[in-house]
């Protein structure tokens, strides 16, 4: 059913996936889903407010420490919480652990009043996901427990048809590519109740797979620029978001600040957006 709430402020709190790797910009920076579903908000709403504090490579507990109360206390009409996946994902985890940090996250950000959106993450087809499926599958039911609690709306990408094909993934195979994330946008867009622009699971078109050679030189380019340094950050205790804050959080004064387009009919980038204030 559609609506036509009027977000007027949207505050995204969580880890990789919500910071938008890997949809980068000329300039370097990243856009991602949030962002994007930020602008569409924008164009509907003169004087609309947005704040990105998703930090790569946070685990739950980082999520909830750093970014949930910030997020909670900025009072905002929509919120989104997408977190979990880098704990289940890692050779140990304490599942039970990851989904009673989640829940009191949840819990925290619903109080601040505004629509709560939740996501069952989605997954890239392979030997990764069926490897750790039964961990997903035991934080996505706790996802749909906490939404029914909370009146939290949830957008089930792990389900999508589209969004499990490699060709919606960077080369990193760790995130979506620009094509994913814009269809992520729309995704949470549609499930806010928003009237659709386009089929965000639909199938890419069928395409002959790559020869033996060409599988054989994205593994290696894979092993060189992705997995060497991800085996080593987790033997050294180090993670890609260390001394990392999100896009709109003030370190030196340790708060959470909104910007918004200098012109909302063209709202633009948003690293191109100002800030008005913590």
């Amino acid at each position: 059913m559609e609506t036509n709430a009027p977000y007027t402020s949207f505050v995204a709190v969580g880890d990789s996936f919500t910071e938008g790797m890997s949809d980068g910009l000329p300039d370097g920076s990243y856009r991602g889903w949030a962002d994007l579903l930020a602008a569409r908000l924008a164009a509907r709403t003169p004087d609309f407010r947005y704040a990105n504090l998703a930090v790569r490579g946070k685990l739950i507990g980082q999520i909830a420490d750093e970014q949930c109360g910030p997020a909670a206390s900025m009072g905002a009409d929509l919120v989104t919480l997408v977190g979990g996946l880098n704990d289940v994902l890692r050779p140990r985890c304490d599942v039970a652990e990851v989904c009673a940090t989640l829940e009191n996250a949840a819990g925290l950000l619903a109080r601040g009043g505004g629509q709560l959106v939740l996501m069952r993450s989605p997954g890239r087809r392979g030997p990764v996901l069926e490897r750790f499926r039964p961990r997903m599958e035991r934080l996505f039911a706790r996802i749909d427990e906490l939404a029914a609690r909370h009146g939290a709306v949830v957008v089930d990408l792990y389900a999508s048809r589209a969004l499990a094909d490699p060709r919606l993934w960077a080369d990193d195979r760790l995130h979506l590519n620009a094509e994913g994330h814009r269809r992520v946008a729309e995704a949470v867009w549609q499930a806010l109740g928003l009237p659709p622009v386009s089929d965000w699971d639909t199938p890419l078109p069928a395409a002959a797979p790559p020869g033996w050679r060409a599988r054989r030189t994205a593994d290696l380019r894979f092993a060189r620029e992705h997995l060497g340094p991800w085996i080593g950050r987790r033997l050294t205790g180090r993670s890609s978001g260390d001394d990392r804050t999100g896009a709109h959080f003030d370190a030196e004064l340790g708060q959470a600040f909104w910007v918004t387009p200098e012109d909302h009919a063209n709202p633009g980038p948003v690293s191109g957006w100002r800030g008005v204030g913590a």
